[in-house]
């Protein structure tokens, strides 16, 4: 089946096409249903949050690298950055709430003039926070001090590295990446990261390095801990598995490649009604750099705000009413619903 072509998308070097056009090309099923099609086939409702039990924030797309995966279309020459205004109006709605789990998420979150300031005041209000970091930031000489700042903070690292050889993973974030992120990686194990009963949490998350699904995240998890002891003698508490989602710079690689067709029919061929359950739109809340609220931060990639009446801002954050939301969908959310299915915190099934 003929794929769309590559001038859907803009070129690279300028923003993306708009989010209404990722959408288009994304409502166009040829040789599967639609997704919110496919939960009736199963005899499941309409997707509905169960709770807010991670409250994330993005705070932009700015970035020290340009992955080839992307969903956010980060990188250097981005300016998206959460405001400080925005960031307080984020400590003042947690406040307010009892949602355990702070999740920080960029772009290179690091790179936020607030990141610091957010992550001690949640702290300080008791909560547990995540860092997703891509692990060269912690080797730029003004951020020399970073890793013991989050060791300090008993911050969790949600660390990429997309696999254990140099080829595949700086295939996917760029030359000289995977090294640097070594030595990143040995420098949160020298403070404890990674180890049994420092109270540090470091995970690593993997992205296929290409269009299809990942592998099952148990075995996966097997060879990543045996091969970077073997290799590199570094540790690791877990290994998330995560699948490529058709938005954004993916979409892009996708249509180029000529694979876009065939990879979503790949994911809507592995829906997996048991995945739905444990997908994490519907006990997470996602803030986006301009205080927008969204069920997710893929959502938040394509301007899907959050819908059913309940605040879309966070300058109006209402737990209550966006804990009973119903989550807004398309057909992107395949990619979180094949296979073992795919969340922040990896595969749910």
């Amino acid at each position: 089946m003929a794929s769309a072509p590559a001038t859907t998308l803009a070129a690279r070097g300028t923003a993306l096409a708009s989010s209404q056009h990722q959408l288009d090309i994304l409502a166009r099923p040829a040789a599967w249903r639609g997704f919110d099609d496919r939960l009736a086939d199963a005899g499941l409702p309409p997707l509905r949050a169960t709770g807010i039990g991670v409250f994330q924030i993005n705070v932009g797309k700015f970035c020290n690298q340009t992955c080839r995966h992307c969903h956010v279309d980060a990188g250097p020459d981005r300016t998206e950055q959460m405001s400080r205004e925005t960031a307080e109006l984020c400590m003042a709605a947690l406040e307010k709430t009892d949602i355990p789990v702070v999740d920080i998420t960029g772009g290179a979150p690091e790179l936020n003039p607030s990141f610091r300031r957010m992550v001690e005041r949640s702290r300080a209000l008791g909560r547990h926070v995540m860092d997703r970091c891509n692990l060269s930031i912690l080797l730029l000489k003004p951020h020399a001090d970073l890793a013991d700042f989050l060791a300090a903070n008993q911050v969790e690292v949600v660390a990429s590295l997309p696999y254990f050889r140099p080829t595949q993973a700086d295939a996917q974030r760029g030359d000289g990446i995977f090294d640097k992120s070594i030595e990143a990686l040995r420098k949160l194990n020298a403070l404890g990261y990674g180890r049994p009963g420092s109270g540090l949490a470091l995970n690593l998350v993997h992205n296929p390095v290409g269009a299809f699904l990942p592998a099952a995240q148990a075995s996966l998890e097997k060879q990543f801990r045996r091969e970077l002891d073997r290799q590199f003698g570094i540790v690791f508490d877990n290994l998330y598995t995560i699948t490529n989602m058709p938005i954004s710079r993916f979409l892009e690689f996708l249509l180029d490649s000529g694979n876009y067709e065939g990879y979503m029919e790949r994911l809507a061929n592995a829906f997996n009604p048991a995945a739905v359950a444990g997908v994490m739109c519907r006990n997470t809340i996602s803030i986006g750099w301009d205080g927008g609220l969204y069920d997710c931060d893929f959502n938040q990639m394509l301007d899907l705000k959050v819908g059913g009446g309940a605040p879309t801002h966070i300058r109006d954050f209402d737990a209550q009413a966006l804990a009973n939301r119903t989550i807004v969908t398309a057909n992107h959310c395949y990619g979180c619903t094949a296979g073992a299915g795919s969340s922040c915190g990896g595969a749910v099934a």
